[in-house]
C-alpha cells in the first residue's frame, strides 16, 4: 500500500479480484494485460484472462464505484459492462480528447 500523507489517501494493488476487495473498491482502473511485455506466449496465455470485468464481477462491487480504462480494450472488460452506469471509460476518453485538443490549440497558437 502507498499512503499519500498530504492527501490522506491510500493506494493498494492486489493480484486477485476477491469479493472483499471488490466490495471495498471505490475506483477500478483496468488496463489490458500487455502481451508484448511477456517473455513467452505461454506466460501471457496463463494470465491474460485472470482479470476480466463482466456483469457477474460487478455484482460484488459498490453501486457508486467507477470503472476506468485508457482504451482500447482487448478482452479485460466485457462489452456487457458498457451499459453499466459505473463504466466511465467512454466519458474518460471524451474528456481526454478535449484536453488534447486544448493543448494542441495552445501549442499551435490557435487559442
Amino acid at each position: 500500500a502507498v499512503k499519500d500523507r498530504n492527501a490522506n489517501i491510500t493506494i493498494e494493488t492486489f493480484d486477485s479480484l476477491s469479493t472483499p476487495i471488490l466490495n471495498a473498491t471505490d475506483v477500478m482502473y483496468v488496463t489490458r494485460i500487455q502481451k508484448e511485455r511477456f517473455e513467452s506466449m505461454d506466460a501471457y496465455r496463463r494470465v491474460k484472462d485472470c482479470f476480466v470485468i463482466n456483469n457477474e464481477v460487478l455484482t460484488h462491487c459498490k453501486s457508486d464505484m467507477i470503472i476506468m480504462h485508457p482504451l482500447p480494450r482487448v478482452n479485460e472488460i466485457a462489452v456487457e459492462v458498457d451499459s453499466d452506469e459505473r463504466a466511465k471509460y467512454f466519458q474518460q476518453m471524451k474528456y481526454g480528447m478535449y484536453v488534447r485538443m486544448a493543448l494542441l490549440a495552445l501549442v499551435t497558437g490557435v487559442y
